[in-house]
């Protein structure tokens, strides 16, 4: 599936339609302030934006939010809408990691926070998933993912795995490691690359390594490893493929017409990747 956030300047058919154009088979569907659908209007706005993808050929299997803590507001919208519509699948948002010295209580407070959303995902039969995103957020890293969701009913909390920003956080070993650590709570992958540039940082003293966005054939992650590495521990879900080629963060800032450009090249590669990682397995 692809990303919508990429295509947020396109309307939800107009954007169904380059994503089936590209041959993908389903949407990973911003439901979120900013994005395709607007969580305040989600009961009304979430079906008729499925139904529009269906007539496409594509399905809607994740949608991803800014939920944090099942008491804000429209969570509970957000949830009951996508189990009416037989998405199972959700995206949670990110909860800041504030500084040194808070990462105790930061996680303990996480923790009650994920205590209501499980409750929610149980009720609603909806999933939970907690994305690894490198940075200041407190699921920067495969093992906090690990200590947030261990104990939890993998049917409704679930790790959202993300090479890209794993290979940043942990880029020898740590993105091996945090895929074999939360393998059998995996419930889907992000797909990105990233690289490694320096820029003068006059607080350093010195030139500051900085990530920017690159397309999967040019990024540190080793995919051919992570396929054999998610086929060794016998994952089959979804991939969302993340086309971030515009602003700040990526290594160009593309337009519309070469982002979709550049989406087709990381899907070739993908596919060549994913047959190298099956190649590489037998041969172990």
């Amino acid at each position: 599936m692809m990303f919508s956030k990429h295509l947020g300047s396109l309307s939800v058919a107009d954007a169904g339609l380059e994503i089936k154009n590209l041959g993908f088979e389903g949407v990973d569907l911003t439901v979120r302030p900013g994005g395709h659908v607007n969580p305040e209007k989600v009961i009304s706005e979430l079906p008729l934006a499925v139904d529009s993808l269906k007539e496409l050929g594509l399905e809607v299997p994740l949608i991803t939010t800014n939920v944090t803590a099942a008491d804000e507001q429209y969570a509970t919208d957000v949830f009951d809408t996508a189990a009416t519509l037989g998405i199972n699948e959700l995206k949670l948002g990110y909860w800041p990691y504030p500084g040194f010295g808070t990462i105790h209580a930061t996680l303990k407070e996480v923790s009650k926070k994920l205590d209501g959303i499980e409750a929610l995902a149980t009720t609603t039969g909806v999933r939970a998933n907690v994305h690894i995103h490198s940075n200041t957020v407190i699921s920067a890293l495969a093992p906090f993912v690990w200590e947030l969701i261990r104990d939890r009913d993998p049917a409704a909390v679930g790790a959202y795995v993300d090479p890209g920003h794993m290979a940043v956080e942990g880029g020898v070993e740590g993105w091996r490691m945090g895929l074999d650590l939360l393998s059998h709570r995996t419930t889907m992958v992000a797909v990105k690359d990233m690289a490694w540039e320096q820029i003068e940082d006059q607080t350093l003293g010195k030139f500051r390594w900085v990530t920017k966005l690159v397309p999967l054939n040019r990024g540190v992650v080793p995919w051919p490893e992570v396929f054999s590495c998610l086929n060794q521990a016998g994952f089959n879900g979804w991939f969302s493929v993340h086309s971030e080629y515009q602003g700040g963060h990526s290594w160009r800032d593309l337009t519309l017409t070469d982002l979709l450009a550049q989406t087709h090249q990381d899907l070739e590669y993908l596919r060549w990747a994913s047959e190298a990682g099956v190649e590489k397995l037998t041969q172990q």
